[in-house]
């Protein structure tokens, strides 16, 4: 949204300034490009500017204020690294989309004192299954609007796919990949940081498979898993299919898993294998740093564990840099890596991978037995994609989307819920963790909100304990509507109604 001229007015001139001591000696375009730097910041925190606002070039900027368009590329450079402004190629520079930092963060959960099985929990179909239902609004599964994917140029693909190759859709998919598209993916961890041979990777049916593959190869029934906490309910109802028991591991918003306690946890049980999610963890958002991941890899070395490694939200990062995986750190093969093209690209196709490290073979084996192979003719259709070069221009386009979703649904929850309500702070994906206060019941708030078409995912899915009855994750993976306004305010008004 370009800015109008009656904002660019309410600029302050370089004497409205404020006032800064004397500069010494070839300072002063220091002074100057971060004062400048400052008055547009402060237009950017009182809402004068707002998230996807364009800012005044860098010439007319120069022009506006007087001064040099190096001291405008400074100040711009200035507030990119404040996180204020981001540059958009052959297009110029944005106030880019922040989540409140007034909100406190939700809290970290205690530690579990003994695993548990999986309880049967028939919520999680009849979240799924509103998802899919036009008269509700989607608040529930992590979904993405279909709008935001590139539909059109997918289909066109698809069908020329079928129409070169007919006999694809009359042969059976048995390789456990299809070569040019292995080659892609593989080419593009190589730009992450983390080199994957393309003949080591499985292709599955979408991330879900590829995680139930994983836990296959590496458990058997009656085993325990260390997962996260709050952790994608998901992979609690795979696990519960496995017949395996969960050790819930606390898990901070802002840093990740508690190494302590997993450390702590490995010491007193034994833990045959750890689920993690170390880049935009679903549903916190959190993502572990460097120095974090290369810790929890130690740690699996040090008790000879294997780690499955949800990575589906990697490319969905708002920084500049795509996080690294753990498996960037695996020098032994334990890092079992699944991720797929659900969340970015063609959900409905259906196609995931797995780089099972030393556990290829035994992976192999397990996705000829479960579904021989995922179908060619969609293998083939996202290699093509990926090769012609259209990807990275539509993952920063998803990207900015769902940053600015994102900053929308924080703000509007702060609006509309309860007071003393807390949201995680995501620096990538699209869901956020509402914590609300005590007295709120999620589980009646959920059928509460069913009444009004509106659907919800409930704190108590994500976990086998009797915890997070006042949590909410929220998909943020809606186009921003008057609909979801009034959703949003609606459900805040029942949940202050149980208060």
């Amino acid at each position: 949204m370009p800015l109008r001229p009656a904002m660019i007015a309410t600029l302050p001139r370089p004497s409205t300034l404020r006032p800064s001591p004397p500069p010494a000696a070839g300072a002063g375009a220091v002074t100057l490009y971060a004062a400048l730097a400052d008055s547009l910041q402060s237009l950017i925190g009182t809402g004068t500017l707002r998230p996807g606002h364009r800012v005044p070039s860098v010439r007319r900027m120069a022009l506006q204020r007087d001064v040099s368009i190096s001291t405008v590329l400074q100040a711009y450079t200035l507030l990119e690294s404040r996180g204020y402004l981001e540059a958009r190629p052959q297009s110029g520079y944005y106030v880019r989309a922040r989540l409140p930092s007034q909100a406190p963060e939700p809290r970290m959960a205690r530690p579990m004192a003994a695993p548990r099985f999986v309880g049967v929990n028939d919520l999680t179909a009849e979240v799924f299954t509103h998802a899919t239902d036009p008269r509700y609004v989607p608040f529930g599964a992590a979904c993405p609007h279909h709008s935001l994917f590139p539909n059109k140029k997918i289909a066109r693909l698809l069908g020329a796919v079928g129409r070169d190759d007919p006999s694809l859709l009359g042969r059976y998919a048995m390789l456990s990949a299809y070569e040019p598209l292995a080659r892609e993916i593989s080419r593009r961890y190589l730009q992450a940081g983390t080199p994957l041979a393309h003949d080591e990777l499985v292709v599955t049916v979408g991330c879900a498979e590829a995680l139930n593959l994983s836990l296959r190869a590496v458990t058997k029934p009656g085993d325990t898993v260390a997962v996260e906490t709050p952790t994608y309910f998901g992979i609690l109802e795979t696990i519960q299919s496995l017949g395996l028991r969960v050790l819930e591991i606390p898990t901070s918003p802002r840093d990740g898993i508690c190494l302590d306690a997993l450390r702590e946890a490995l010491v007193q049980h034994d833990v045959k294998a750890l689920f993690v999610i170390p880049s935009f963890q679903n549903p916190l958002g959190t993502s572990m740093s460097d120095a974090a991941k290369e810790k929890l890899y130690q740690l699996l070395v040090e008790f000879d564990l294997p780690a499955i490694e949800d990575d589906i939200y990697g490319d969905l990062h708002f920084d500049e840099r795509r996080p690294k995986p753990l498996k960037a750190w695996d020098t032994d093969g334990r890092v079992l890596l699944c991720s797929s093209f659900s969340k970015t690209l063609a959900p409905a196709l259906r196609v995931g991978w797995c780089a099972p490290g030393r556990y290829l073979e035994r992976v192999r084996r397990l996705k000829f037995t479960n579904t021989l192979g995922t179908p060619l003719v969609l293998q083939k259709t996202i290699a093509d994609f990926l090769r012609l070069g259209g990807y990275d221009h539509h993952l920063r386009t998803i990207r900015r989307a769902y940053q600015h979703q994102l900053h929308l649904f924080s703000q509007a929850i702060l609006r509309h819920f309860p007071e003393g309500t807390r949201l995680s702070r995501p620096s990538g994906g699209f869901v956020l963790w509402c914590e609300l206060p005590p007295g709120v019941d999620t589980l009646r708030l959920h059928r509460d909100a069913l009444r009004h078409h509106i659907s919800t995912a409930p704190g108590p899915l994500f976990s086998v304990k009797d915890r997070y009855k006042n949590c909410l994750r929220m998909n943020c993976g809606l186009p921003w509507s008057d609909a979801i306004e009034t959703a949003l305010r609606t459900l805040g008004t029942l949940a202050k109604n149980q208060l």
